[in-house]
């Protein structure tokens, strides 16, 4: 139904009403709100439409329900009529293009099922070891995180509540952080399930390269390079001096 047609509808139904109560009839406002929830799992409805006639809620429709409420007492005697079952059809037709035109705006920008970036970090403070698992960057916000120690899922009491928050750019990041005993890092793994990936992705800390080794292996690589342009630089000075001793084997023959 279009939008004129849905004007002239709930027109006759207030016309109707009015008639009934016996007031003459006076000019009056029709205003819907239109409201869509891309991630239903928060609580709220994935459609919901709210009509209003001069500020008074009158009428109300969700994708759950499916059809329209009334919510003023002067319309609900006709809440059975066939024009109100018009308004619930034609309510039903906004919530179907919602629906349509959510999905076709996400395909259009490549924004369905994104992976997240996984990294563990380590942190140590007062003696007490701690793993970080963050998941970066992912879309939709469902996501699953979980430690395993020697390939086996931890107890959930034993790993501190993750947090998923926007990005602000459409994506979200989500952590979970897990105590250990000192010196058994290696020993756990975080495991991340997402719409995004096509099977469960895991992720381990990795100890940074010692520094003592990290500076021995730096040094002997800047050696190496010194060496290599030393080389270079003493053939040229050898090829230099066996030219200018080339030169000196020629004497001018005197002309007579």
């Amino acid at each position: 139904m279009d939008p004129g047609a849905r004007r002239a509808l709930l027109a006759l139904l207030l016309l109707r009403t009015v008639a009934a109560l016996g007031r003459p009839p006076r000019s009056h406002s029709l205003r819907y709100l239109f409201m869509g929830a891309s991630v239903p799992d928060l609580g709220l409805p994935l459609f919901e439409a709210l009509g209003y006639v001069d500020d008074q809620l009158f009428v109300s429709y969700s994708h759950e329900s499916r059809r329209a409420e009334p919510r003023a007492q002067w319309v609900r005697g006709g809440a059975a009529s066939p024009l109100w079952l018009q308004l619930s059809q034609s309510l039903k037709g906004w919530d179907h293009m919602f629906i349509v035109d959510f999905w076709t705006i996400m395909d259009n920008h490549n924004h369905s099922k994104v992976p997240p970036l996984v990294k563990v970090t380590h942190h140590v403070a007062s003696a007490v070891s701690t793993l970080q698992c963050q998941a970066l960057n992912f879309y939709p916000r469902n996501i699953t995180m979980k430690w395993l120690k020697d390939r086996q899922p931890l107890d959930a009491k034993d790993v501190e509540l993750k947090d998923v928050l926007p990005n602000g750019d459409g994506t979200y990041q989500g952590w979970v952080a897990l105590a250990v005993p000192p010196g058994e890092e290696r020993r756990y793994t975080c495991q991340v399930e997402h719409p995004g990936l096509d099977q469960p992705l895991t992720a381990s800390w990795e100890p940074p390269v010692p520094g003592t080794l990290l500076t021995g292996v730096i040094g002997g690589i800047a050696v190496g390079v010194i060496l290599f342009f030393i080389g270079i630089l003493f053939r040229i000075l050898r090829k230099r001096q066996a030219s200018r001793g080339a030169l000196g084997d020629y004497v001018l023959a005197e002309c007579t």
